[in-house]
């Protein structure tokens, strides 16, 4: 994690990208989807971090199927989501049919 200040910006209150208007997937530009397919196929890593916990290497190796793990999180709160390692949301874990999601609720704005 880097020490960078990030300030959370909720869904509802994020306005259109420059170039794009409201109700409409299309910028009014001369920009489009099709410009952008050249990215498209590019890999990102997503990851979605529940929580943190620090051990001793000999409790690790302890560990066994089914040992509950404490993490520094509470019960309903956001966990953070990040893109190449650089955090990028938060969300709530959801559940899809037998699997389980994330739902983002908040993007993180950070200044470069």
């Amino acid at each position: 994690m880097s020490d960078e200040q990030d300030t959370g910006i909720p869904l509802d209150e994020l306005d259109a990208p420059e170039g794009f208007t409201e109700g409409s997937d299309e910028p009014h530009g001369a920009q489009s989807a099709a410009d952008l397919e050249a990215v498209f196929d590019v890999p990102v890593r997503i990851s979605a971090v529940l929580g943190h916990s620090k051990m001793h290497v000999s409790d690790l190796l302890k560990l066994a199927s089914g040992t509950v793990l404490e993490l520094d999180r509470k019960v309903g709160e956001a966990i953070d989501i990040y893109v190449n390692d650089r955090l990028v949301a938060r969300g709530e874990v959801v559940l899809v049919e037998d699997k389980l999601g994330v739902t983002m609720t908040e993007i993180i704005k950070t200044d470069r």
